[in-house]
């Protein structure tokens, strides 16, 4: 049934029974991704042609750099001069210590619960009125908003908290596999971004002229990616490739104007 239909919407492009205006947007489609016919029924799927992912846990049994996690660093890399003075990131500080190094004077860990020995700071970043304003020179924030359902308030709370000058260095989900955590306590995963939705929730805080909102992904890292395929399975030339209908991952670069 739905290779009939496939076929049908082949044979309608073919003969003009489309509307203009969507023959129009199949051509541009075709010349922006360089399309070559590939006959419907032809494509060999492979080791991809299942129901479950190669691994269900995001690559994590497959090598330690997924996809997503070298995205990450690549992102944290070209910005690492922001991460200085006072940083705060949430759970743990591994990227304060890995792109910090000595520019760190100071280093905290903020946790939305009690019982992480790393946490210097425990706070619902939505509801967090006992953390000062103008404190931190730096905040991480990696694959965390997208957890936070009230993200208006956790923004909010992100530009409250950073000093005039300072910087927020945010990483969201994109497309992927829902990261449930129903009964490890009152979070779940709400919400996958775009660019287009970062920069609104940024620029209307921050101010849009004071944001860098940019994604990274292709349709090969984010089915790869979706697959919980490792870094390590791609070619370096594959994982540069950066294709913006494809935002595997959103990253913001946000600075609070004195």
């Amino acid at each position: 049934m739905i290779g009939a239909q496939v076929s049908g919407l082949v044979r309608a492009v073919a003969t003009k029974l489309l509307p203009e205006d969507l023959r129009k947007w199949i051509r541009k489609q075709q010349r922006h991704y360089k399309l070559q016919s590939v006959p419907v029924g032809t494509v060999n799927f492979g080791g991809l042609r299942r129901l479950t992912p190669i691994s269900p846990i995001f690559g994590i049994d497959r090598d330690l750099i997924s996809v997503e996690r070298f995205y990450i660093e690549d992102f944290l890399k070209s910005h690492e001069a922001d991460i200085k003075g006072r940083v705060l990131e949430m759970g743990e500080p591994l990227y304060t210590t890995k792109f910090g190094g000595a520019k760190v004077t100071q280093s905290d860990v903020m946790n939305y619960v009690e019982g992480n020995p790393k946490a210097t700071i425990v706070a619902d970043l939505t509801d967090c009125l006992h953390v000062p304003d103008n404190t931190f020179d730096c905040i991480v924030i990696t694959q965390t908003l997208q957890m936070i359902f009230e993200i208006d308030k956790a923004i909010a709370n992100l530009h409250r908290i950073l000093k005039p000058g300072g910087v927020v260095l945010a990483t969201s989900h994109g497309i992927t596999k829902v990261a449930r955590r129903e009964g490890v306590d009152d979070w779940g995963e709400y919400w996958h971004f775009t660019t287009q939705s970062s920069k609104r929730l940024f620029g209307d805080v921050f101010g849009r002229p004071n944001i860098e909102v940019m994604s990274y992904g292709n349709i090969l890292t984010t089915i790869a990616s979706l697959h919980g395929l490792s870094a390590s399975e791609l070619d370096p030339v594959e994982l540069a490739e950066n294709d913006p209908d494809y935002e595997l991952l959103v990253m913001v670069r946000a600075v609070k104007r004195t």
